[in-house]
């Protein structure tokens, strides 16, 4: 189990993705603007300058996929939203439907 300090600080960082993600994507879209007239180059002067002012951990990339049950960092398997292990705990006691230990 990870500690509850390390969920909450992911959540607080899922928060703050989803908050500023408009704002953001406004932003690069100027800097990413291939026009280069100085009012344009202004432009992105301020619009750089207004991307280093948001808060660091409303960038995409800070979020780390974590188990939705214990909050594992590692091991972490998209399909399902959990670890490996706890996948592994779930498929072979059946909670997870069509999901089954291979034989052959």
């Amino acid at each position: 189990m990870a500690k509850e300090s390390m969920k909450a600080r992911e959540r607080k960082r899922e928060r703050l993705v989803a908050r500023y993600a408009n704002k953001r994507q406004e932003l690069s879209k100027v800097l990413k603007s291939t026009d280069s007239s100085e009012d344009v180059q202004s432009a992105k002067w301020d619009a750089m300058m207004a991307l280093q002012k948001l808060p660091s951990n409303s960038a995409k990339n800070r979020l780390h996929n974590r188990c939705g049950l214990t909050g594992r960092p590692r091991g972490f398997m998209r399909n399902f939203g959990i670890s490996r292990v706890t996948f592994r705990e779930m498929a072979l006691a059946g909670k997870i439907p069509g999901v089954k230990k291979a034989s052959w």
